[in-house]
């Protein structure tokens, strides 16, 4: 695949994942709890405390979004917020070890978050590497410091 192919796929891939957290965190701050399967009504501190995590959920996929529009120089928005959603699979890890399997949809999530995720961090760091080597030129090309009397490289 090519540098630009690659690029383009990651970048399909990314407007994808980051679609999923502004969608599920509006439907989550408007709906609340009952837009999850198996939710419903929830005491008040569950419902208050899910509206609160959808909004840092929708807001990372804002930053996803935007991180996009520079894909090299934001490189770190990207990974950083990947990164988190890798350690939301372990929280989620650790609820189907203390109380068992959630429904199909979160067990999909979960395979995402802990295996995907950690591939699409992987690719990122390759695309961007390689946009990195094809727009520098080559260091060696460059002088690192010109004075009045001749270079000195």
């Amino acid at each position: 695949m090519g540098a630009m192919t690659g690029r383009k796929a990651l970048m399909v891939v990314l407007v994808a994942l980051g679609a999923v957290p502004i969608v599920s965190g509006l439907a989550g701050l408007f709906i609340g709890p009952a837009f999850i399967p198996g939710g419903g009504s929830t005491p008040v501190s569950v419902d208050n405390n899910y509206r609160f995590i959808d909004a840092y959920w929708l807001a990372g996929g804002v930053a996803l979004w935007w991180s996009l529009f520079r894909l090299a120089e934001r490189a770190i928005v990207t990974r950083v917020i990947l990164v988190i959603a890798v350690v939301g699979g372990l929280g989620r890890l650790m609820s189907v070890i203390a109380v068992g399997w959630p429904t199909p949809m979160f067990g999909i999530a979960l395979v995402l978050e802990l295996v995907a995720l950690p591939l699409v961090v992987w690719w990122h760091a390759r695309v961007v590497r390689a946009d990195r080597k094809h727009r520098e030129p080559a260091a060696e090309a460059q002088p690192l410091v010109r004075v009045a009397d001749g270079e000195r490289g």
